[in-house]
């Protein structure tokens, strides 16, 4: 039997970059998969590759997200895994930040978060059993430069975590986090030759990680393997934090 064989999960953020990855890894392990995304285009795109199920859902907006999840538990019977992977990032240093800037990364990246678990995991505790995973970051834990919103929702969701393993835990649902370094995605590939470099040198392993190596994480963390885990964060920074 594959991992995750018949588990029903959905992956926030699953049309680009580690959502993406983790799709194709879920689907592989046996998942029955869901792709929540803004990204239509790439969204149906990859759900029809995998033979996985696309919905377009602004995380940020908690109707949708109750029709959403509606649908999705009427078509399976139930929802095992919830990865929270959607974010987004507004970079500004404090003085040149807008509300704006700092409002919108609070709504997807913590308030989204929140508003997922909380439907999501009604249906978990019917079946007292679930994984529901949260995508920090290594900045969540050790700050960066401009970027005063993405680090305090990435801080605030290693909290809430641990606080939502401590509720839910005895329901069968275990609650965990990752917090990933430095990732070769198309946002990261994008940027200059030089900044790149820059993060390589602060890195042990001396490179960029994979989008499949912080899918493989989700994995184990969703699966059967990780059922004594919760409450943890995990750092997937190739030892940039050590």
């Amino acid at each position: 039997m594959k991992r995750l064989e018949n588990k029903v999960a959905i992956i926030t953020g699953g049309a680009a970059g580690i959502g993406a990855a983790t799709a194709v890894k879920f689907a592989e392990d046996g998942a029955k998969v869901i792709i929540w995304d803004l990204d239509e285009t790439k969204g149906k795109a990859l759900a029809a590759q995998l033979n996985a199920t696309f919905a377009k859902v602004n995380t940020a907006n908690y109707a949708e997200i109750e029709t959403a999840a509606k649908a999705v538990n009427d078509q399976f019977g139930r929802i095992d895994i919830l990865i929270n992977n959607a974010g987004i990032t507004r970079d500004s240093t404090l003085k040149k930040m807008t509300i704006e800037q700092w409002q919108q990364v609070i709504d997807v990246n913590l308030t989204g978060v929140f508003y997922c678990t909380k439907i999501i995991s009604e249906y978990m505790l019917v079946n007292n059993w679930g994984r529901i995973i949260n995508a920090s970051s290594v900045v969540g834990i050790y700050g960066n430069f401009g970027q005063a919103n993405y680090v305090a929702t990435k801080s605030a969701l290693i909290g809430m975590t641990k606080t939502l393993a401590r509720e839910l835990g005895r329901k069968g649902i275990t609650v965990n986090a990752i917090a990933p370094g430095f990732i070769a995605t198309e946002m990261v590939a994008a940027m200059p030759e030089n900044v790149i470099e820059a993060m390589k040198a602060k890195i042990p392993l001396a490179r960029l990680g994979d989008p499949k190596e912080i899918a493989n994480v989700y994995a184990f963390l969703a699966s059967d393997e990780a059922s004594y885990l919760n409450g943890h964060t995990l750092s997937v920074d190739g030892g940039m934090t050590v």
